[in-house]
């Protein structure tokens, strides 16, 4: 029988087994590691494409008032109308720089009709339980810009009460307003100058990082491969074994009698000597 043949052996067949399902889930691991990579890539290209474009005309960027592309945001659009504070709602438990707070949505009410939802920024939430501080909006026609992102979803569990809101739902903002209102996007306000540092604080502007994702895939590609050579090193280790115990101990090699040496004269001398005594 082949030094190899208890490779054939049930139990070695589930080493083999537990083996290739380890490297498969590796190898999933490993490729939703790079589906992450290739859409953080996405968004990158998008940013690059999108955050500094000149503004374009919003029924251009959005002809369909439920529709959404997903490669138009961060993108500009201008928008001329003017604002409904009375609608306005924030948007609960936002993180600012370390700090948490608020994002201000207030609908705005377009040349046309139609209302496009805009969020005016993030103000601090207050410390000694009074009211939250929002700085009005401007009165009459107004012309601005706001940068487009998609909805939010619907959290289980979370809902809204008055003008304080859980998730930025378009769908719930669309209802408030009871007008025909954009419920595939909104907007960000884009502000400059000395406006950018008075609240509400605008968004900050998307990290351009494609992430961690590749050097999470190799990791999970070399597990796969690691765990092949263990299990090949541990065969090995297992035939060694087996090789032994058929051989059995080895025998101790022959040491080499020591040669007698031939006495020498003075010595052969000294035994007469003695023998005479």
């Amino acid at each position: 029988m082949s030094d190899w043949g208890f490779l054939l052996s049930r139990r070695w067949a589930g080493y083999l087994a537990l083996t290739v399902a380890f490297a498969i889930v590796c190898c999933c691991l490993g490729a939703w590691q790079l589906a992450r990579r290739a859409e953080a890539l996405t968004e990158v290209s998008r940013i690059d494409a999108n955050y500094d474009a000149d503004p374009v005309a919003i029924d251009e960027a959005l002809p369909d008032l439920e529709g959404f592309d997903e490669d138009l945001k961060w993108l500009p659009v201008a928008v001329s109308g003017e604002w409904m504070p009375d609608k306005e709602v924030l948007v609960r438990n936002r993180p600012y720089s370390g700090a948490t707070g608020y994002e201000v949505i207030t609908p705005f009410r377009l040349d046309d009709g139609t209302v496009f939802m805009i969020d005016r920024g993030w103000v601090s939430a207050p410390v000694d339980g009074t009211e939250v501080d929002v700085p009005a909006v401007s009165g009459g026609r107004v012309e601005v810009a706001a940068r487009l992102k998609a909805g939010e979803d619907v959290i289980a569990g979370r809902s809204s009460t008055d003008d304080l809101l859980a998730t930025i739902d378009l769908d719930e903002l669309a209802d408030r307003v009871e007008a025909p209102a954009y419920t595939g996007a909104y907007g960000l306000l884009v502000q400059s100058g000395a406006e950018a540092n008075e609240p509400p604080l605008p968004a900050t502007r998307p990290v351009r990082d494609e992430g961690p994702h590749l050097s999470y895939a190799f990791q999970w590609f070399v597990f796969a491969l690691m765990a092949f050579i263990g299990l090949g090193w541990a065969a090995r280790q297992e035939r060694r074994a087996l090789t032994l115990d058929e051989d059995g101990p080895e025998a101790p090699e022959p040491q080499p009698r020591p040669r007698r040496r031939a006495p020498s004269d003075d010595e052969v001398e000294d035994g007469i000597l003695d023998g005479t005594r």
